[in-house]
């Protein structure tokens, strides 16, 4: 089982209903594993009533994920909204301000950058620069 990165640190995951991809998805899907290059327009539009998207970065240079969520926020999704695969530590400020609500990281990423790593990012809302440029 993977470890699940929040603001509060590692947890145990806790989501038990499974995921179906978007070519499996039927209109009342319940979580959705969308690939990086899920066009978001789209994805949108073939939410429905999904509680969770589970988006997938296959490399920490694959910033395409941030995109996904940052489109599903501003278009209004309200659901859980998680990133899984390689994000680091160093990006876990952005995937919170892009929308995401947690990360999900193999056992060998979470020993290679323990949790403290991530949790000197947790305050991301108050070295987000960008704000104090605009302020």
């Amino acid at each position: 089982m993977n470890v699940i990165v929040t603001d509060e640190g590692f947890a145990p995951d806790d989501w038990t209903d499974g995921y179906v991809t978007l070519e499996d998805a039927a209109n009342d899907v319940v979580a959705l594993d969308v690939p990086s290059d899920t066009d978001p327009e789209e994805l949108y539009d073939r939410l429905g009533n999904a509680k969770m998207v589970r988006v997938d970065f296959p490399s920490s240079a694959d910033g395409r994920g941030f995109t996904i969520a940052r489109v599903l926020r501003l278009k209004g999704y309200t659901g859980r909204l998680r990133a899984k695969g390689h994000v680091l530590a160093d990006q876990y400020a952005m995937a919170r301000r892009s929308g995401f609500d947690e990360v999900e990281i193999d056992h060998t990423l979470a020993n290679r950058q323990p949790e403290d790593q991530w949790l000197a990012r947790a305050n991301w809302q108050d070295n987000n620069y960008q704000a104090r440029l605009r302020g």
